[in-house]
Order: structure tokens, then sequence, then C-alpha cells
């Protein structure tokens, strides 16, 4: 063989190796966030809405893949849980029905939040003060589109946020904190 043949042989290989790791990536991000729905808390009577840690899953997938990546990674969670497959929290009726019912809002913003969590979080230095703002950006596009859904089926926005948001403050503020200080962490750790 040339070396010419060799180069070129080696360049496919590089590409094709980037790719495959890059799919890894997305579909891990999208696995990491099916387990994540695996820790669920019914808050029923009070909210047909449960206290999950999916979001915190979301957070930290859209921090740590980027904008992009993520934002493939929770597109493709939605195709999988539409699909059939077990990647929503038990407490719905999974699959489309899953999409389209009074939870459906979180789940389908779930892709914008990872990708405005990445975009902020991978312009500029990467601080820990970032990291927090870009997990509390994705936060509210979160809470825009579940509030915006719930308001559909509820007809009331006191009963939207009664549903959606008081119940969950204190948790989000949790999860927000550890997805950015986890997030954080992991880019100092690649710096070094």
């Amino acid at each position: 063989m040339s070396k010419l043949a060799l180069q070129t042989l080696g360049t496919s290989h590089g590409r094709a190796f980037e790719m495959a790791r890059q799919a890894a990536l997305i579909v891990g991000g999208s696995l990491f966030v099916a387990l994540c729905a695996r820790v669920t808390i019914s808050l029923m009577p009070l909210t047909p809405v449960p206290l999950t840690l999916q979001n915190f899953g979301v957070l930290l997938v859209g921090l740590l893949l980027g904008s992009r990546r993520g934002l493939a990674a929770l597109a493709l969670y939605l195709i999988e849980g539409a699909a059939g497959m077990p990647v929503f929290n038990a407490t719905g009726p999974g699959g489309v029905a899953q999409l389209f019912g009074i939870t459906g809002g979180f789940l389908l913003a779930y892709p914008l939040v990872a990708f405005v969590a990445g975009y902020i979080f991978e312009r500029g230095a990467k601080s820990v003060t970032r990291a927090i703002a870009a997990a509390f950006v994705g936060e509210i596009a979160l809470f825009a589109g579940g509030l915006s859904w719930l308001y559909f089926f509820t007809h009331s926005l006191a009963k939207a946020a009664y549903f959606g948001l008081y119940f969950f403050i204190a948790a989000e503020i949790i999860k927000i904190l550890l997805a950015a200080g986890i997030a954080f962490r992991w880019q100092h750790a690649q710096k070094q």
C-alpha cells in the first residue's frame, strides 16, 4: 500500500471512530435520562405531575454534551418513549399517550432545555456561575413548556402553577445546583 492510501485509510477510520463516539455519547445521554426517570415520586392526589429526577438528567446531559449533542440526545429520548420503550417515568401511561398527556409539555420541552443549558454553558469561561445560570435558564424553558401545556389542560394559570410549579421549586433548585456542580467539576477535571 502506498503512503497516501495508508493515510486515507487512517483518516477514514479516525472519522468513523469519531462518529461512533458521538453516537455513543448521544445514546448514552438518552439512556441516562431514562435511568433518571426511574427515580420518581408520585404526588397524587395533590398533583398529577410526579417529582422525578428526569429534569436533573436533562440539565446534566445538556451541560456535559453541549447544545447540539444534548438536543440530539433528548430528541432521541422522546423518539424512544414515543416508540413505546420504557424510558419515561413509570407513573404515566407511557408511549405517545404520555407525550400528549398532562405532563407532555415538560417532556416535549426536554430537547430545548438541553440545548439552552448546553448553549449557555459552552459559551465563555466554564465557571460554576455560568453552569448555574445555564441550568437556571434551562429550567425556565422547561417550566414555560410544562406550565403552558398544563394551562391548555386546566384552562387556568393558577391551576397550572399549582399542579406544575409550587410543589417542585425546592427540588428544582437542588437539581440545578447539583447538575451545575457536576458539570463544572467535570469540565475542570478535563482541563487537568
